[in-house]
């Protein structure tokens, strides 16, 4: 987005526009669209303002209701923290006694909304003149952050009065492409930690598939998952990090009352040794941990704490025969998905079509760790017939004690 549309969305007509369009409907676009026209609404802006209620609509999963008052780019929105994170992310902040912080690459202005929200002075800066202006207006509502299109390396950080720095650098490229080489993002890593020499209370954003292998030493490196899905890592440093140095693993999930509830796991600190999980046969009961628990590497307290194993030294499967403890225990968030195994078997197409058509199974759901199967093709080539009474089963493609193999699992509901 250039600064034209983006005077275009601010200006009173815009606003206006914006506040008149009816919620996105992909069904409707192109009426809505042509609609505008005849009405005489400049075309630049029609497009934009529809444009808008898409992100919009896409935001909100999320941003949850901020998302209706803001303005988004398509790579920005991308990029942006879910609110349920930058909140967690402010309150490191707050709790660390911060008063001014400084979000050198503001991006849309998400993680900057919530230091505002909790009462930080916020200054927000972004290389990009159109991204600073749209990030003026979605913290509008807090007119003492103040935002500049400029380069946050560049501020004389002390003299700013600032006591706590965020940044989110950039992790992909022109085309959309994933930078996975933290040298490449932008800003470069390295010249975003070298700050903590300047300001100790520093937060750095990354990209969860960033390697354990050269996290400085003195940073808690935290891997956030929200309702399953692995979302960012970040690196934590000085009072931001009130428990040390370390790999950490946070795990939020939705509540049927509308609340966010969240577990955290902590490994060994830096030049600790690492506990080995003992490796056996499969159990009752087949555990897969929390995308941000196996990024974090602390498969291995999962196991401990489920009195579990793993099936293969180089697979993140855990199994036990101890049953998962009920919600209704107080056990909190669980950081694994539980399955009851049915049956285990050595993978063979053959053998895996015959179990199924004699169990009647018509549909599956297809896991898979440390094989190269796709379930794509698996399920092309078991040539299911998936007819009314037919049975449902979940397969996991996996490797037990070295050997391929295939476990017939059911879910288990926490009660």
């Amino acid at each position: 987005m250039d600064l034209e549309t983006v005077d275009l969305l601010t200006a009173p007509a815009g606003r206006a526009l914006l506040e008149a369009l009816p919620p996105y409907d992909e069904a409707q676009a192109l009426a809505l669209s042509a609609g505008l026209r005849e009405r005489g609404i400049d075309p630049a802006l029609a497009a934009a303002a529809l444009t808008q209620t898409r992100l919009r609509d896409k935001a909100r999963a999320k941003l949850g209701p901020f998302a209706d008052g803001m303005l988004f780019t398509p790579e920005g929105l991308e990029q942006a923290t879910r609110l349920v994170v930058a909140a967690r992310h402010a309150q490191r902040y707050l709790a660390a006694g911060v008063t001014r912080v400084a979000d050198l690459t503001c991006g849309l202005g998400a993680d900057a909304l919530t230091f505002a929200g909790v009462g930080l002075r916020v200054l927000a800066t972004d290389v990009d003149p159109a991204t600073a202006a749209l990030a003026s207006h979605n913290l509008r509502a807090f007119p003492e952050a103040e935002v500049r299109c400029a380069d946050g390396l560049a501020l004389d950080l002390p003299t700013e009065g600032v006591d706590g720095v965020y940044a989110d650098p950039m992790r992909r490229t022109r085309t959309g492409t994933r930078v996975l080489d933290p040298s490449a993002y932008a800003p470069p890593l390295d010249a975003v930690w070298a700050l903590r020499d300047v300001v100790p209370a520093l937060g750095i954003k990354v990209g969860p598939g960033i390697a354990h292998a050269g996290l400085p030493d003195d940073a808690e490196t935290q891997w956030v998952s929200v309702d399953g899905d692995v979302v960012e890592a970040a690196l934590w440093f000085g009072p931001l990090a009130p428990d040390g140095p370390g790999r950490t693993a946070l795990v939020l999930r939705s509540t049927a009352d509308g609340r966010v509830a969240a577990r955290e796991l902590r490994g060994p600190a830096p030049g600790q040794d690492e506990p080995v999980p003992d490796v056996g046969p499969v159990g009752a009961y087949l555990y897969e941990p929390d995308g941000a628990v196996i990024r974090a590497g602390l498969v291995a307290q999962v196991a401990a704490g489920l009195s579990g194993r793993l099936l293969d030294p180089t697979i993140a499967y855990v199994t036990s025969d101890a049953e998962p403890e009920p919600a209704s225990s107080g056990a909190g968030v669980p950081v694994a998905t539980a399955y009851r195994v049915l049956d285990v078997m050595p993978f063979g197409l053959k053998r895996l079509k015959t179990y199924l058509r004699e169990n009647g199974v018509g549909r599956v759901t297809i896991k898979k760790r440390g094989t190269a199967v796709t379930p794509e093709q698996l399920r092309r080539d078991l040539g299911l017939k998936n007819t009314p009474g037919s049975a449902e089963a979940t397969l996991v493609l996996t490797r037990v004690g070295g050997r391929q193999s295939v476990l017939v699992v059911e879910p288990v509901t926490r009660a």
